[in-house]
């Protein structure tokens, strides 16, 4: 496996007036909620280990206070923390001096915002090409990429537009416009799409997932919507308190849930439209006739429609055109029925 694109090791977050004297509490197994209110120090982050891989998509999620923000937030070191370490392409960014520190935001990481960030007094041509025109490039090298960004989310045709002319899905295009024009291996995204209405969100979730298949970028996404975390992680990082309560590919933590907090969390969730074939599929078994053929990659709602809700049988399994194992509709059925918590 290749090395990590960005490695969390170790890292703790305390805001208050003496954190290093709180952080001694901390090791010694203070919680919380009595850090807050015996020394009046917040415990932000608590020994996060997280590696984010080249290429891939991670969602960072929880909700409202879990520390998801302040987590995205250490990697260009917006914050430092408490103690810890950063690495980003082996390089521990804590290490950095200012001069340093601006490289990297300007060349390594680009961030799409929640509330799209644009500046109100320039078009939206010159937003898009933001960090080329902050890095002194000259205007014929960066005009025709930043155009070339906006046709790709579907701008054609805005470069002259300022942000108050724009619907708010519109602006966001223009952020992840930006963000793409920057040419940053490392893209940052914080809510990017939360303040977006319903149908306009799954519009810039699906230009997400086709343009990473184009660009494989290493993407951190912050989310507290489990089912857009669902669609869009490669790696999920569930967070609870400013502790991670479990990581790992989003189809086994759905089916594999680690923590009563996590089987809550997923237990509103419509299993038939995430989990996929995949997820549940076994080995061919020879003695087993089949009838009929789904793919690898099919959610089971798909299946099930498929198959006008037969429930018994088994399928071949497909993925570009060989057979990768099988599926028992009875093992669909039961992946179906969500996990009770311990004690129920």
């Amino acid at each position: 496996m290749s090395a990590p694109m960005i490695s969390i090791r170790n890292l703790y977050k305390i805001f208050g007036a003496n954190p290093a004297a709180a952080m001694a509490k901390v090791r010694e197994g203070m919680g919380k909620e009595e850090l807050n209110a015996d020394y009046g120090h917040v415990l932000g982050l608590k020994d996060i280990n997280v590696d984010l891989m080249e290429g891939e998509i991670t969602v960072i999620m929880g909700l409202s206070g879990s520390g998801k923000s302040t987590l995205v937030r250490h990697i260009n070191r917006l914050i430092d923390p408490t103690s810890g370490e950063v690495l980003v392409q082996g390089e521990n960014v804590l290490d950095y001096g200012e001069e340093t520190l601006r490289d990297m935001r300007r060349k390594t990481m680009s961030m799409v915002f929640q509330h799209f960030a644009l500046l109100p007094h320039r078009s939206v041509l010159q937003n898009t090409a933001t960090a080329p025109i902050v890095r002194g490039e000259d205007k014929a090298v960066y005009e025709p990429e930043a155009r070339k960004w906006l046709e790709r989310v579907g701008l054609a045709g805005y470069e002259d537009s300022y942000p108050h002319q724009l619907s708010g899905g519109m602006k966001q295009r223009v952020g992840i416009a930006r963000a793409l024009t920057s040419n940053a291996p490392i893209m940052l995204m914080d809510e990017a799409f939360s303040a977006l209405d319903p149908l306009i969100r799954t519009d810039m979730q699906d230009l997400l997932l086709e343009l990473q298949v184009e660009l494989n970028k290493t993407i951190v996404f912050i989310s507290h919507d489990l089912d857009e975390a669902l669609k869009l992680a490669d790696h999920l990082v569930i967070l609870k308190d400013g502790e991670v309560v479990q990581q790992g590919e989003p189809q086994h933590i759905l089916l594999n849930p680690e923590d009563d907090y996590i089987v809550d969390f997923i237990s509103d969730i419509n299993r038939a439209r995430v989990l996929r074939v995949r997820s549940i599929m076994e080995p061919v078994k020879q003695d087993v006739s089949h009838v009929g053929e789904v793919q690898r990659e099919a959610t089971l709602e798909q299946v099930i429609a498929q198959t006008g809700g037969e429930s018994i049988g088994a399928y071949l399994v497909k993925h570009e055109g060989d057979v990768v194992g099988e599926l028992n509709m009875s093992t669909l059925v039961r992946s179906l029925v969500p996990q009770k918590r311990s004690g129920q």
